[in-house]
């Protein structure tokens, strides 16, 4: 049976209909193609640069890795004129304390993967995946969630965790419970375990169990009072942050440094590298390079002025947080960061000499070092000492400049070897074919002056070109929250524990010791929050982000807190806080108004 003129005409247009949506969907869901034309190829393996090269990326993936007139481009792909300009792996920095207000920092510094070494809990591991989603811009993070450290050391630390959770430095000083803390890294998603200072070589041993099972490096800043570098080299620690225990280790008379490591500030504190004995050291690097350790000094956390070009450094900080689109920058990590170049200038001419020589023959442990075959990493440990970003090419200078490296064996330090020594060469490091297109490109050759690096055109993470500025505007949709004032509530319940009849009338000062959960998902149901802290009575009302919230009273120390869905929609920081009414009883401790708590809500995705 034939069909009609009209009944042909409808499935035409039917057919048109129906076909051009889904291939124009099919053409949207091509992932987009960039193509770098031209330039020299310096790919991260310390090898010789190749001239115009031709790099292909489709998605957040490196395609091909070509050179001019050897390949054909796909059709649509924007094409960057790299003519004359220098292309690198994206620069890694291999000790970051990480905040929400680094992102611009970071990527416009060509710095496209940072490892968070210190601790993080959920906070760190959201802003990972929201950064993995591109829901937040920043730099791709790998992450230690957590740390361990001993108890005689944490006993003395406000940055010990909550038992059984991911924040702060978690105690051990047996290896059973240090698996349990390793594992429970490992499940909540760490990329990497930290082992911090105090624990016996037991503890550094059972991690490194479960986290090789895992397929995990194990970073380790062993100063005492135990172990030190030699002993965490042979309980298979892979990363030695701050080149750590170093120094201890190979002392001509250990015997005068004892104690070292009792306090936090001794972990950048080169002076032990003053007694250096040449033998030891030599004896160590053997150890060392046969265990396959990699070393991160932070010699811009460990000089701290002793640089040579420590006015240079000092101005390039200065003229960027100068800048009015900075302004978001903490001012107290601003102030903290210029403070550190004349840190030193206070000391007597005999401490200034001894600390001086211990960094001296620190870079040059190092060298001898690399020479033997170790492997060297970059590191800033900001932003406690150094600005996001611009700290890593200081790192690079000073490596070039003091320790003696080539411009290459810097390059390789900032790219290939963290790659390697965190387990991620797989991904990411140098510039191959099937590897994540994480690069920069400067308009300089920065293997005649390290400091090229600086000049930069383009950065491309994850197969975007990044622009690269800075907005006053900036704000991490979700910042970090947590429970602030944590020695202020230590101080109001030993004052508790004291009994001090002037509280017998009145209502006493709350404080917060936490709350549970800490991150829930928007869109969530209605919760109950869990307050715990001290001084809590029947008149004890919380607080959300200033807005009351209904309240019971559990105990004097637990209250029951109902957060209703429509207050948690939305992503965000949200923050807790106790009220107790008056009259209060001193109220020099807060006004009746406890310290802050937060709740975080996370993306769904």
């Amino acid at each position: 049976m034939r069909m009609s003129a009209y009944s042909l005409l409808a499935v035409s247009l039917f057919l048109l209909f129906w076909f051009t949506p889904v291939r124009t969907a099919a053409q949207q869901a091509q992932p987009e193609t960039l193509v770098i034309e031209g330039g020299t190829l310096i790919d991260g393996n310390g090898g010789t640069p190749v001239r115009d090269a031709v790099i292909i990326i489709r998605g957040n993936r490196i395609e091909t890795v070509s050179r001019k007139g050897e390949v054909s481009y796909p059709a649509g792909a924007r094409v960057l004129q790299a003519d004359g300009k220098f292309i690198t792996p994206g620069l890694m920095d291999s000790h970051v304390h990480y905040s929400g207000w680094m992102p611009e920092l970071q990527l416009n510094h060509g710095v496209t993967s940072i490892f968070s070494i210190g601790s993080g809990g959920e906070w760190a591991l959201a802003q990972r995946k929201a950064i993995e989603h591109g829901k937040i811009p920043g730099p791709r993070i790998f992450l230690a969630v957590g740390s361990m450290a001993g108890a005689r050391i944490s006993a003395v630390s406000s940055r010990s965790g909550t038992e059984g959770g991911l924040s702060g430095r978690q105690v051990t000083d047996t290896a059973a419970k240090a698996r349990e803390i390793t594992r429970r890294f490992i499940d909540a998603g760490a990329d990497m375990i930290k082992v911090h200072r105090g624990p016996p070589a037991e503890v550094y041993r059972a991690a490194v169990e479960e986290a090789h099972q895992a397929g995990l490096p194990v970073v380790a800043q062993p100063i005492g009072p135990t172990v030190y570098a030699r002993e965490a080299v042979l309980a298979g620690a892979d990363i030695l942050e701050h080149a750590a225990g170093i120094s201890y280790s190979i002392a001509k008379d250990p015997s005068q440094w004892e104690g070292w490591g009792s306090i936090e500030q001794h972990s950048i504190d080169p002076s032990p590298y003053a007694d250096m004995d040449d033998a030891k050291a030599e004896e160590l690097i053997r150890l060392m390079v046969d265990r396959n350790v990699y070393l991160e000094p932070d010699f811009i956390a460990m000089g701290r002025g002793f640089q040579k070009e420590r006015l240079k450094f000092e101005l390039q900080d200065f003229r960027l947080f100068s800048k009015h689109a900075l302004s978001y920058y903490p001012e107290r990590s601003r102030l903290k960061i210029l403070g550190t170049y004349r840190e030193f200038d206070h000391l007597t001419p005999d401490e200034w000499e001894r600390r001086n020589k211990g960094y001296q023959n620190m870079a040059r442990f190092i060298r001898m070092f690399a020479d033997a075959g170790g492997k060297v990493v970059t590191g800033t440990d900001t932003a406690g000492w150094a600005v996001p970003g611009l700290g890593l090419h200081h790192e690079l200078e000073i490596l070039v400049e003091e320790v003696g490296f080539t411009p290459m064996e810097a390059l390789v330090a900032a790219t290939r070897n963290p790659a390697e020594g965190f387990r991620v060469i797989d991904r990411l490091g140098t510039i191959e074919a099937g590897k994540l297109a994480d690069l920069v490109i400067v308009n300089a050759d920065p293997l005649q002056d390290i400091a090229n690096m600086q000049k930069i055109e383009w950065v491309v993470k994850d197969g975007k070109v990044i622009e690269r500025t800075y907005h006053p505007w900036f704000q991490n949709i979700l910042p970090r929250g947590g429970v602030a004032s944590r020695p202020w509530v230590a101080a109001l319940k030993r004052q508790n524990i004291q009994r001090d009849p002037s509280w017998a009338f009145g209502q006493p000062p709350p404080g917060i010791e936490g709350v549970s959960p800490t991150m829930v998902t928007e869109g969530d149901p209605t919760l109950t929050l869990t307050v715990r802290g001290v001084n809590f009575t029947l008149k004890s009302l919380v607080f959300y982000n200033d807005r009351p919230v209904p309240t019971q009273r559990v105990s004097d120390t637990e209250l029951q807190v109902t957060i209703d869905a429509s207050l948690i929609e939305r992503v965000g920081t949200y923050y807790i806080t106790v009220k107790n009414p008056e009259p209060v009883q001193r109220p020099e401790w807060g006004g009746g108004t406890s310290n802050r708590a937060s709740l975080m809500v996370d993306f769904r995705y």
